[in-house]
């Protein structure tokens, strides 16, 4: 098993656990009213957080099939970077132990995320055609 298919399985394992619970237990109507609205996203917050939770479920789709994998990947990075600007750099750098919340995960996810877009690193591919 390769290093970026391992990856792209467990990125969608906590994409989808992140998400599917919340589609269950009213945890994304409650981040949509109690969160969202209550930040400026009113009267948008549920159907912004339902957008947000089915974007990763749609992602993780994705990485499982290897499709559309930088496109999986940049609306995940976005979402990820939206969650550190309006929670978590508030909170600072730990999520647990040094403090409560902050956006070490977060930078974890999006690293990983880079890495499974770029296996390759950020080289420019070369012209595979030979010109005769």
């Amino acid at each position: 098993m390769n290093t970026t298919l391992l990856l792209r399985i467990t990125i969608a394992i906590i994409l989808l656990t992140h998400s599917v619970f919340g589609m269950f237990d009213n945890g994304i109507n409650d981040f949509g009213n109690l969160f969202l609205n209550q930040i400026g996203f009113a009267p948008f917050g549920v159907p912004l957080a339902w957008s947000i939770k089915l974007s990763h479920v749609a992602a993780a789709i994705l990485l499982l099939l290897n499709k559309y994998v930088k496109l999986a990947g940049f609306v995940t990075i976005f979402v990820l970077i939206m969650g550190i600007i309006l929670v978590h750099f508030q909170e600072g750098w730990f999520v647990v132990g040094g403090g409560r919340n902050g956006m070490e995960y977060n930078f974890l996810l999006i690293m990983v995320l880079v890495a499974i877009m770029y296996p390759n690193g950020f080289k420019k591919e070369k012209n595979k055609t030979q010109h005769l």
